[in-house]
């Protein structure tokens, strides 16, 4: 049970000083049919994962143990999630991750936005006994120690701390704002130019505020916003330079911090950054790393057995080629070429799986041909079917992305003519 108000020890640390929101607000119809019914943050990633595993196993690294995770469309997976895989803090010494579903404490059905999020919970924040707040997505993927984030901001006395990358240092151009810094101060926030100065940095919409200006932030904009959605990046960064306060860029991938600097951060937002994100992990040296031992990815594992190949019906051999392949996962007789399989996938005689991402329960009957696919959670692919060789053919069935990336939905079920399998 959450215990927002519990009292703390009288000398802490400013991470243990820190309370952690995070947002899984989670509504984005760019990536359905993956997100018709799960929330954006909840998304399986990398074979084993979640989207948002990376940002809380960075809280868990980090020694930020008071969490607050904000959830509202689809949650149910999301919430399910955080219950198996991250019930792991002890309340009774005021540690916590607890899913924050909307309060019903203003005039709408749910949160409108972000600010608003922040607002209704407002009375969190000030129960706990925390000097800092630090506000964060749960839908980016990337490692960052963010105690030498808040150690930054705490030494240097800031209103407010903004977490940047250089825009050299994107694998992909996908910011959504550019942050100008004389020195280490932030002097302007916008919308990224075409052209912008050398000194712009992008930002990784990552928050660390003094508790009682955030406090006070978030009020004041709430209640002079008109309804409807605000989003923290465009608000609470442009109020405090508006006032003079002290507001501060944090560069990341340098020599602060505890785990080894891969400089990678990526946001998902469509299909083609997901795909593209997940197959990031193939290379043959990822830009991230999965297997760093220092600074670990941490999710639910369902008790499943080992992944194996064997022989099929045929005696043809079972291959793996480049790819990651999770617990439970059966290739008879199949071959799997730079893919990405979640666990309990079956790839049956024959059928030739290349450049997809399955996820959990996939079954590919025998003969079955898949390229450059996602296939959701479920979806039993007869034999002999093709998907991902005619373009036409499969926008008439699936989703198809403007990369060419065919996505069949979860559960989908596929007709069968009456002489048998189609090919």
């Amino acid at each position: 049970m959450l215990n927002a108000g519990a009292k703390l020890p009288a000398t802490m640390s400013p991470t243990e000083s820190t309370l952690t929101l995070i947002l899984a607000l989670g509504a984005d119809t760019r990536l359905a049919p993956l997100t018709t019914d799960r929330a954006k943050s909840a998304i399986p990633f990398g074979g084993n994962y979640r989207v948002i595993d990376f940002t809380l196993a960075n809280c868990l690294r980090s020694g930020l143990r008071r969490v607050l995770v904000f959830t509202q469309y689809r949650s149910h997976s999301l919430q399910r999630h955080l219950h198996d895989g991250w019930s792991i803090f002890n309340p009774e010494l005021g540690e916590f991750i607890t899913s924050i579903p909307p309060q019903m404490m203003s005039d709408s059905a749910g949160y409108a936005g972000a600010i608003d999020a922040l607002y209704q919970n407002l009375h969190m924040v000030e129960r706990n006994a925390s000097d800092y707040v630090c506000v964060l997505s749960g839908e980016h993927v990337y490692r960052m120690d963010y105690a030498a984030l808040i150690d930054f901001h705490v030494a240097r006395k800031a209103t407010a701390t903004i977490a940047c990358i250089r825009p050299d240092d994107l694998i992909y151009k996908d910011f959504q704002c550019c942050v100008e810094v004389e020195g280490e101060a932030v002097t302007a926030f916008a919308a990224p130019v075409p052209g912008a100065q050398a000194t712009s940095l992008a930002s990784m919409e990552i928050y660390v505020f003094s508790k009682a200006a955030f406090v006070q932030a978030v009020t004041e904009i709430r209640r002079a916003a008109p309804p409807g959605p605000v989003d923290p990046a465009t608000a609470l960064i442009p109020h405090f330079i508006r006032q003079g306060a002290r507001v501060l860029a944090y560069l990341f991938g340098g020599k602060r911090g505890r785990v080894t600097q891969d400089r990678y951060w990526r946001r998902i937002e469509t299909l083609d950054d997901y795909y593209e994100a997940n197959m990031d992990l193939l290379r043959p040296e990822p830009p991230i790393d999965l297997y760093q031992r220092d600074w670990s990815i941490r999710t639910y594992h369902a008790q499943n057995p080992p992944a194996r190949t064997v022989p099929g019906r045929s005696s043809a051999e079972g291959v793996c080629i480049n790819s990651i392949v999770a617990s439970g996962t059966v290739i008879a007789g199949g071959g799997v070429n730079h893919s990405i399989l979640f666990p309990r996938v079956s790839v049956e005689d024959g059928a030739t799986v290349e450049d997809c991402i399955l996820l959990a329960g996939v079954e590919v009957g025998d003969g079955a041909r898949l390229h450059r696919c996602i296939v959701d959670k479920h979806v039993q692919i007869p034999p002999g079917e093709t998907i991902g060789d005619d373009r036409a053919r499969d926008a008439e069935r699936f989703t198809v992305t403007p990369k060419g990336i065919v996505v069949v939905p979860k559960g989908f079920q596929f007709s069968q003519p009456a002489d048998g399998p189609q090919h």
